[in-house]
Protein backbone atom coordinates (compact mmCIF):
# COMPACT_ATOMS: atom_id res chain seq x y z
CA UNK A 1 0.00 0.00 0.00
CA UNK A 2 1.36 3.37 -1.01
CA UNK A 3 0.42 6.29 1.15
CA UNK A 4 0.38 9.45 -0.19
CA UNK A 5 0.82 12.94 1.82
CA UNK A 6 -0.56 16.67 0.72
CA UNK A 7 0.08 19.77 2.17
CA UNK A 8 -0.92 23.21 0.89
CA UNK A 9 2.02 25.56 -0.40
CA UNK A 10 2.72 28.56 0.76
CA UNK A 11 1.48 31.65 -1.53
CA UNK A 12 4.27 32.33 -4.08
CA UNK A 13 6.14 29.08 -3.55
CA UNK A 14 7.31 26.91 -6.51
CA UNK A 15 8.10 23.72 -6.76
CA UNK A 16 11.16 21.94 -6.68
CA UNK A 17 11.71 18.54 -7.92
CA UNK A 18 14.43 17.71 -5.42
CA UNK A 19 12.15 18.57 -2.76
CA UNK A 20 11.32 14.80 -1.93
CA UNK A 21 11.43 12.17 1.14
CA UNK A 22 12.78 8.67 0.69
CA UNK A 23 15.71 7.46 -1.70
CA UNK A 24 16.33 9.90 -4.66
CA UNK A 25 18.48 9.41 -7.88
CA UNK A 26 20.64 11.74 -8.89
CA UNK A 27 22.21 11.94 -12.12
CA UNK A 28 24.98 9.96 -10.75
CA UNK A 29 23.60 7.01 -11.26
CA UNK A 30 25.14 5.69 -13.91
CA UNK A 31 26.91 4.52 -11.23
CA UNK A 32 24.05 3.48 -9.53
CA UNK A 33 25.17 5.53 -5.83
CA UNK A 34 21.20 6.61 -4.41
CA UNK A 35 21.63 9.23 -2.23
CA UNK A 36 18.50 9.45 0.30
CA UNK A 37 17.50 12.97 0.58
CA UNK A 38 14.54 13.95 3.70
CA UNK A 39 13.51 17.45 2.71
CA UNK A 40 15.46 20.37 2.30
CA UNK A 41 14.47 23.70 0.06
CA UNK A 42 16.90 24.35 -2.54
CA UNK A 43 16.01 27.66 -4.12
CA UNK A 44 15.08 26.85 -7.90
CA UNK A 45 17.68 27.51 -9.93
CA UNK A 46 20.40 28.10 -6.88
CA UNK A 47 22.89 25.56 -8.62
CA UNK A 48 22.45 26.36 -12.55
CA UNK A 49 25.49 27.86 -13.45
CA UNK A 50 27.58 24.44 -12.21
CA UNK A 51 25.29 22.27 -14.17
CA UNK A 52 26.84 19.98 -16.70
CA UNK A 53 30.22 20.70 -15.20
CA UNK A 54 32.95 18.55 -13.81
CA UNK A 55 36.35 19.12 -12.15
CA UNK A 56 37.84 22.74 -12.04
CA UNK A 57 35.37 23.85 -13.97
CA UNK A 58 32.44 22.84 -11.52
CA UNK A 59 34.60 23.83 -8.71
CA UNK A 60 34.78 27.65 -9.38
CA UNK A 61 31.10 27.45 -10.47
CA UNK A 62 30.09 26.65 -7.07
CA UNK A 63 32.32 28.90 -5.25
CA UNK A 64 30.93 31.68 -7.52
CA UNK A 65 27.57 30.29 -5.58
CA UNK A 66 27.94 30.54 -2.36
CA UNK A 67 31.02 33.34 -2.45
CA UNK A 68 30.76 36.63 -0.32
CA UNK A 69 28.40 34.80 2.39
CA UNK A 70 26.83 36.87 5.28
CA UNK A 71 29.78 36.58 8.16
CA UNK A 72 28.92 36.87 11.35
CA UNK A 73 30.89 37.41 14.84
CA UNK A 74 32.89 34.94 16.34
CA UNK A 75 30.84 35.71 19.49
CA UNK A 76 27.64 34.95 17.03
CA UNK A 77 28.81 31.53 16.75
CA UNK A 78 27.30 30.30 20.21
CA UNK A 79 24.15 31.67 19.59
CA UNK A 80 24.38 30.59 15.88
CA UNK A 81 24.23 26.69 17.58
CA UNK A 82 20.91 26.72 19.43
CA UNK A 83 19.51 26.39 15.80
CA UNK A 84 21.81 24.61 13.86
CA UNK A 85 23.06 21.81 16.12
CA UNK A 86 20.10 21.12 18.34
CA UNK A 87 19.45 17.88 18.64
CA UNK A 88 15.46 16.67 18.86
CA UNK A 89 15.69 16.76 22.82
CA UNK A 90 16.38 20.20 22.78
CA UNK A 91 20.88 19.93 24.15
CA UNK A 92 23.69 20.17 21.71
CA UNK A 93 24.04 17.93 19.05
CA UNK A 94 28.03 17.55 20.11
CA UNK A 95 29.28 15.19 17.04
CA UNK A 96 31.51 13.49 19.32
CA UNK A 97 29.38 12.54 22.10
CA UNK A 98 26.40 11.73 20.08
CA UNK A 99 25.21 7.92 20.49
CA UNK A 100 22.32 7.49 17.36
CA UNK A 101 19.73 5.17 18.72
CA UNK A 102 21.29 4.76 22.10
CA UNK A 103 22.36 7.03 25.42
CA UNK A 104 24.81 9.71 25.05
CA UNK A 105 27.67 9.78 28.06
CA UNK A 106 26.55 13.21 28.75
CA UNK A 107 24.17 16.01 27.29
CA UNK A 108 25.24 19.70 26.98
CA UNK A 109 22.52 22.50 27.34
CA UNK A 110 22.76 25.14 25.49
CA UNK A 111 24.25 27.92 27.25
CA UNK A 112 24.81 26.34 30.31
CA UNK A 113 26.97 24.55 29.41
CA UNK A 114 29.04 26.46 27.15
CA UNK A 115 33.34 26.51 27.29
CA UNK A 116 33.93 23.78 30.19
CA UNK A 117 37.19 22.51 31.19
CA UNK A 118 40.28 22.06 29.77
CA UNK A 119 41.46 18.31 30.65
CA UNK A 120 38.33 16.78 31.35
CA UNK A 121 35.70 15.36 28.98
CA UNK A 122 31.54 15.90 29.56
CA UNK A 123 32.41 19.42 31.22
CA UNK A 124 31.20 21.28 28.18
CA UNK A 125 31.36 22.08 24.20
CA UNK A 126 33.62 24.79 22.80
CA UNK A 127 33.27 26.37 19.08
CA UNK A 128 35.52 23.57 16.64
CA UNK A 129 37.22 23.58 13.29
CA UNK A 130 36.38 20.86 11.07
CA UNK A 131 39.18 22.24 9.17
CA UNK A 132 41.67 23.82 12.09
CA UNK A 133 42.42 27.48 11.76
CA UNK A 134 46.03 27.21 12.17
CA UNK A 135 45.42 25.96 8.39
CA UNK A 136 44.40 29.54 7.38
CA UNK A 137 45.63 31.79 9.68
CA UNK A 138 42.64 31.80 11.18
CA UNK A 139 41.36 34.88 8.70
CA UNK A 140 38.41 35.50 7.74
CA UNK A 141 35.85 34.67 6.79
CA UNK A 142 36.49 31.15 6.95
CA UNK A 143 36.95 31.54 10.38
CA UNK A 144 33.56 32.12 11.49
CA UNK A 145 31.82 29.84 8.61
CA UNK A 146 29.09 27.88 10.36
CA UNK A 147 30.10 25.10 7.59
CA UNK A 148 33.79 24.86 9.26
CA UNK A 149 32.00 25.80 12.75
CA UNK A 150 30.77 22.50 15.21
CA UNK A 151 30.13 22.42 18.65
CA UNK A 152 32.05 19.97 20.44
CA UNK A 153 33.18 18.52 23.50
CA UNK A 154 35.99 20.87 25.03
CA UNK A 155 38.28 18.42 26.16
CA UNK A 156 37.83 15.82 22.72
CA UNK A 157 38.75 19.01 20.72
CA UNK A 158 41.87 19.90 22.55
CA UNK A 159 42.99 16.58 22.07
CA UNK A 160 42.51 16.38 18.76
CA UNK A 161 44.39 19.76 18.05
CA UNK A 162 45.40 20.94 14.97
CA UNK A 163 44.91 16.84 13.13
CA UNK A 164 43.27 16.41 10.31
CA UNK A 165 40.60 13.58 10.45
CA UNK A 166 41.60 10.48 10.00
CA UNK A 167 41.23 6.52 11.02
CA UNK A 168 43.31 5.60 14.27
CA UNK A 169 44.36 1.60 14.38
CA UNK A 170 46.72 2.20 17.34
CA UNK A 171 44.90 4.91 19.84
CA UNK A 172 47.10 6.67 23.00
CA UNK A 173 43.50 8.45 24.31
CA UNK A 174 39.51 7.02 23.48
CA UNK A 175 36.77 9.37 24.21
CA UNK A 176 33.75 7.62 26.00
CA UNK A 177 32.13 7.30 22.77
CA UNK A 178 35.26 6.13 20.97
CA UNK A 179 36.35 9.18 19.22
CA UNK A 180 39.96 8.31 19.45
CA UNK A 181 43.57 10.20 18.74
CA UNK A 182 47.22 9.37 18.55
CA UNK A 183 50.33 11.01 17.74
CA UNK A 184 52.08 11.16 14.45
CA UNK A 185 55.69 11.24 13.38
CA UNK A 186 53.78 13.60 10.16
CA UNK A 187 51.03 14.83 10.20
CA UNK A 188 50.72 12.98 7.05
CA UNK A 189 50.21 9.46 8.39
CA UNK A 190 47.16 8.21 7.85
CA UNK A 191 46.84 5.37 11.23
CA UNK A 192 48.35 8.60 13.66
CA UNK A 193 45.21 10.75 13.64
CA UNK A 194 42.52 11.53 15.17
CA UNK A 195 39.20 9.65 14.46
CA UNK A 196 35.92 10.46 15.00
CA UNK A 197 33.38 7.99 16.69
CA UNK A 198 31.17 6.05 14.56
CA UNK A 199 28.58 8.15 15.13
CA UNK A 200 30.07 11.24 13.88
CA UNK A 201 30.68 10.19 10.34
CA UNK A 202 26.32 11.25 10.14
CA UNK A 203 27.62 14.38 10.81
CA UNK A 204 29.50 14.43 8.27
CA UNK A 205 33.33 15.22 8.59
CA UNK A 206 33.04 14.29 4.85
CA UNK A 207 31.24 16.50 3.25
CA UNK A 208 32.26 19.48 6.14
CA UNK A 209 35.71 18.97 5.45
CA UNK A 210 35.72 19.03 1.64
CA UNK A 211 34.04 21.90 1.76
CA UNK A 212 36.95 24.16 2.21
CA UNK A 213 39.81 22.82 -0.50
CA UNK A 214 37.01 22.30 -2.62
CA UNK A 215 34.70 25.11 -2.74
CA UNK A 216 36.34 28.18 -1.31
CA UNK A 217 38.84 28.21 -3.55
CA UNK A 218 41.53 29.70 -0.89
CA UNK A 219 44.84 28.42 -0.06
CA UNK A 220 44.92 26.25 3.02
CA UNK A 221 48.63 25.96 4.85
CA UNK A 222 49.27 23.18 7.00
CA UNK A 223 49.32 19.25 6.74
CA UNK A 224 47.92 19.25 3.23
CA UNK A 225 50.42 22.52 1.94
CA UNK A 226 53.22 20.59 0.31
CA UNK A 227 51.31 17.53 -0.99
CA UNK A 228 47.89 18.77 -2.03
CA UNK A 229 45.54 18.55 -4.24
CA UNK A 230 42.69 20.43 -4.28
CA UNK A 231 43.77 21.05 -0.68
CA UNK A 232 43.76 17.70 0.84
CA UNK A 233 46.68 14.89 0.73
CA UNK A 234 45.95 12.05 -1.53
CA UNK A 235 45.15 9.53 1.82
CA UNK A 236 42.74 12.25 3.12
CA UNK A 237 40.92 12.59 0.11
CA UNK A 238 40.35 8.88 -0.70
CA UNK A 239 39.26 8.93 2.95
CA UNK A 240 36.86 11.60 2.96
CA UNK A 241 35.39 10.44 -0.78
CA UNK A 242 35.23 6.70 0.95
CA UNK A 243 33.34 7.83 4.28
CA UNK A 244 31.20 10.05 1.49
CA UNK A 245 29.51 7.29 -0.27
CA UNK A 246 29.31 5.09 3.06
CA UNK A 247 27.53 7.62 4.76
CA UNK A 248 24.53 9.17 2.65
CA UNK A 249 23.26 12.62 3.63
CA UNK A 250 20.99 12.22 6.80
CA UNK A 251 18.17 14.84 7.60
CA UNK A 252 20.53 16.22 10.36
CA UNK A 253 22.76 17.50 7.39
CA UNK A 254 19.82 18.64 5.91
CA UNK A 255 17.93 20.49 8.77
CA UNK A 256 21.48 21.85 9.98
CA UNK A 257 22.27 23.17 6.07
CA UNK A 258 18.68 24.93 6.08
CA UNK A 259 19.74 26.65 9.37
CA UNK A 260 22.97 27.99 8.32
CA UNK A 261 21.45 28.86 5.15
CA UNK A 262 18.90 31.38 6.74
CA UNK A 263 21.88 32.47 8.87
CA UNK A 264 24.79 33.37 6.60
CA UNK A 265 22.74 32.67 3.03
CA UNK A 266 24.89 30.17 1.27
CA UNK A 267 24.27 26.52 1.13
CA UNK A 268 26.81 23.59 1.77
CA UNK A 269 26.62 21.60 -2.32
CA UNK A 270 27.72 18.20 -1.06
CA UNK A 271 24.62 18.34 1.45
CA UNK A 272 22.48 19.95 -1.33
CA UNK A 273 23.80 17.47 -4.19
CA UNK A 274 26.04 14.75 -3.22
CA UNK A 275 26.74 14.24 -6.87
CA UNK A 276 28.86 17.20 -6.86
CA UNK A 277 30.96 15.34 -4.77
CA UNK A 278 32.51 12.69 -7.81
CA UNK A 279 32.21 15.48 -10.20
CA UNK A 280 34.50 17.56 -8.48
CA UNK A 281 36.94 15.14 -7.12
CA UNK A 282 36.83 12.15 -9.70
CA UNK A 283 35.56 13.45 -12.70
CA UNK A 284 37.78 10.96 -14.49
CA UNK A 285 35.20 8.56 -13.94
CA UNK A 286 31.62 10.68 -14.88
CA UNK A 287 30.19 9.39 -18.00
CA UNK A 288 30.85 12.43 -20.73
CA UNK A 289 30.02 12.06 -24.67
CA UNK A 290 31.77 14.54 -26.71
CA UNK A 291 29.36 17.13 -28.55
CA UNK A 292 28.27 16.54 -31.29
CA UNK A 293 29.27 12.89 -31.40
CA UNK A 294 27.14 9.60 -31.28
CA UNK A 295 27.05 7.51 -28.07
CA UNK A 296 28.88 4.56 -29.97
CA UNK A 297 29.64 2.04 -27.71
CA UNK A 298 27.61 0.15 -25.07
CA UNK A 299 28.91 -1.18 -21.67
CA UNK A 300 27.62 -4.21 -20.46
CA UNK A 301 27.45 -5.26 -16.74
CA UNK A 302 29.69 -7.59 -15.77
CA UNK A 303 28.48 -11.02 -15.09
CA UNK A 304 28.75 -12.56 -12.50
CA UNK A 305 27.87 -9.83 -10.38
CA UNK A 306 28.62 -10.05 -7.48
CA UNK A 307 31.63 -12.10 -8.18
CA UNK A 308 34.66 -13.87 -6.77
CA UNK A 309 37.14 -14.59 -8.70
CA UNK A 310 36.24 -13.31 -11.76
CA UNK A 311 34.35 -11.56 -13.99
CA UNK A 312 33.44 -10.86 -17.33
CA UNK A 313 32.97 -7.00 -18.75
CA UNK A 314 31.30 -6.71 -22.54
CA UNK A 315 30.78 -4.43 -24.67
CA UNK A 316 29.96 -3.41 -28.05
CA UNK A 317 30.79 -1.08 -30.63
CA UNK A 318 29.22 0.26 -33.80
CA UNK A 319 32.81 0.98 -35.54
CA UNK A 320 36.25 0.13 -35.02
CA UNK A 321 37.30 2.12 -32.12
CA UNK A 322 40.79 2.21 -29.76
CA UNK A 323 39.79 0.68 -26.67
CA UNK A 324 40.87 1.72 -23.10
CA UNK A 325 39.41 -0.22 -20.30
CA UNK A 326 40.51 -0.03 -16.78
CA UNK A 327 39.51 -0.38 -13.31
CA UNK A 328 39.22 2.03 -10.24
CA UNK A 329 38.39 1.66 -6.88
CA UNK A 330 35.93 4.10 -5.17
CA UNK A 331 38.41 7.14 -4.79
CA UNK A 332 39.19 7.04 -8.07
CA UNK A 333 42.47 5.54 -7.80
CA UNK A 334 43.81 3.23 -11.36
CA UNK A 335 43.79 0.07 -9.98
CA UNK A 336 44.33 -2.32 -13.16
CA UNK A 337 44.36 -0.96 -17.10
CA UNK A 338 42.35 -4.39 -17.90
CA UNK A 339 42.84 -3.73 -21.81
CA UNK A 340 44.27 -1.20 -24.08
CA UNK A 341 43.72 -1.73 -28.00
CA UNK A 342 42.20 -1.96 -31.30
CA UNK A 343 38.70 -3.46 -31.27
CA UNK A 344 36.36 -4.41 -34.34
CA UNK A 345 33.00 -3.40 -34.62
CA UNK A 346 30.67 -5.68 -32.82
CA UNK A 347 30.88 -7.24 -29.16
CA UNK A 348 33.85 -8.04 -27.25
CA UNK A 349 34.56 -9.52 -23.53
CA UNK A 350 37.81 -9.11 -21.07
CA UNK A 351 38.05 -11.28 -17.87
CA UNK A 352 39.22 -9.61 -14.99
CA UNK A 353 40.60 -12.06 -12.09
CA UNK A 354 40.46 -8.95 -9.53
CA UNK A 355 43.74 -8.51 -9.32
CA UNK A 356 46.08 -4.88 -9.52
CA UNK A 357 48.61 -4.07 -11.78
CA UNK A 358 51.55 -5.57 -9.62
CA UNK A 359 49.47 -9.20 -9.81
CA UNK A 360 48.36 -9.01 -6.46
CA UNK A 361 44.80 -9.76 -5.26
CA UNK A 362 42.55 -6.40 -4.37
CA UNK A 363 40.47 -6.31 -1.02
CA UNK A 364 36.74 -7.26 -1.49
CA UNK A 365 34.18 -3.98 -2.11
CA UNK A 366 32.94 -1.96 -4.77
CA UNK A 367 34.92 -1.06 -7.93
CA UNK A 368 34.18 0.92 -10.89
CA UNK A 369 35.04 0.00 -14.96
CA UNK A 370 35.48 2.62 -16.89
CA UNK A 371 35.79 1.98 -21.12
CA UNK A 372 37.07 5.03 -23.36
CA UNK A 373 36.52 5.07 -27.27
CA UNK A 374 38.07 8.55 -27.48
CA UNK A 375 34.28 9.14 -28.49
CA UNK A 376 32.89 8.33 -25.19
CA UNK A 377 33.14 7.57 -21.87
CA UNK A 378 30.99 5.09 -20.15
CA UNK A 379 31.19 3.65 -16.65
CA UNK A 380 29.74 0.89 -14.52
CA UNK A 381 30.25 -0.51 -10.92
CA UNK A 382 30.47 -4.24 -9.86
CA UNK A 383 31.13 -5.73 -6.68
CA UNK A 384 33.89 -8.09 -5.31
CA UNK A 385 32.85 -10.40 -2.72
CA UNK A 386 35.45 -12.56 -0.39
Amino acid sequence: MVSLTVTTMANGATPDRRRCRGPVRQRHDRLDRPFDFYGGNIPVGYYDPAEGLLGTALQSALHGIIDNHSSISYDNIWTAFYTTDDKPNGYVWDMYSDVPGGTPPYDYTFGVDQGGTAGTEGTGYNREHSWPSSWYGATSPMYTDLFMVYPTDNEVNNRRGSYPFGEVTSPTWTSLTAASSAPAPTPLLRNGLPSPSTSTRATSPARTSTWPPAITARTAAGPAADDRRRGAVAWAEAMLLEWHYADPVSAKEIDRNEAVYAIQNNRNPFIDRPDFVPEVFTPELVDVLQQGLPAAVVLLQNAPNPFNPSTTISYELENAARVDLKIYDMAGRLVKTLYRGEDSAGRHEQVWRGRDESGRSVAAGAYIYRLDTGKAVETRRMMLVK
